[in-house]
């Protein structure tokens, strides 16, 4: 005859109790060794700052005159050394750990996307013919709050032509030859459009090849043949940009987006 016991929601929590915990939560965070916050390699961080200060060199050092910068020391300062800073100083680089990396890699990730959108704001004001002081910045980044890293999906930059048309710019940048626009990109821009009537476009930067792409995310059609799925991303959908999107060459005077064919 098997043998029959009762086991209460009591029992749990004397168990819990015996093995020190007062609630459910620090057990957990026991077991999984959250608890433990991951020490932050400072010596690994200055070699990524190294590295991004190098990615602008070589990329300043091929650009056209439109383009580059006038004072690449300044740039890395105000773009890459202030933001470092600004997340030290509020403990914010041990909190990233999205999917499960390393937080010194997930900071790489996202401070060389910021740094390369910052760089071509300047040949956005050739290829829009407009002061980039008036480009707007409207996304939800802030330096001091770790939510950023989670990459919500508001466009970066809003913009007018001439004064009234306005639109939202997607600035993104690929480094290995891969160049998709993410599902939730697409969904924000037609949802933006529906909601507030403005265009939202994608401009890709593929710094593997040295060339950019200009895509109208609102509308891109559900079932456009280049929405794929990647595996290595999780096994997201994606859009994947069509290589007759890429009309600009980096190291070539900016084309204007009055000059783009978007048929």
């Amino acid at each position: 005859m098997s043998r029959r016991i009762t086991i209460t929601a009591e029992y749990f929590r004397q168990y819990r109790q015996k093995l020190g915990f007062n609630n459910q939560a620090d057990v957990k965070n026991f077991f999984g060794a959250k608890d433990i916050v991951p020490v932050v390699d400072l010596n690994y961080l200055k070699l990524l700052n190294k590295r991004l200060y190098e990615i602008v060199t070589r990329i300043n050092s091929v650009v056209s005159n439109e383009v580059k910068l006038v004072d690449p020391d300044y740039f890395k300062e105000e773009h890459i050394d202030r933001p470092f800073e600004i997340m030290r100083k509020n403990d914010m680089l041990p909190t990233l750990n999205n999917l499960g990396r390393r937080p010194e890699q997930v900071y790489f990730s996202w401070m060389r996307g910021y740094v390369i959108s910052n760089f071509f704001l300047k040949a956005l004001g050739a290829i829009f013919e407009i002061d980039t002081a008036k480009i707007d910045f409207v996304g939800d980044d802030d330096l001091k709050n770790a939510e950023i890293f989670k990459k919500t999906p508001k466009a970066d930059l809003e913009i007018r032509l001439n004064g009234k048309k306005k639109f939202r710019i997607e600035m993104q940048s690929g480094f290995t030859g891969t160049n998709d626009v993410k599902q939730h990109k697409v969904l924000e821009a037609k949802r933006v459009f529906l909601e507030e009537g403005l265009h939202s476009l994608a401009i890709h930067i593929d710094l593997y090849n040295g060339q950019v792409a200009f895509v109208k995310l609102d509308e891109i059609e559900d079932g456009d043949v280049n929405w794929i799925t990647r595996q290595q991303m999780e096994g997201q959908t994606v859009f994947n940009i069509d290589q007759n999107h890429f009309v600009w060459k980096i190291t070539e005077t900016p084309v204007k987006y009055k000059e783009i064919d978007f048929d």
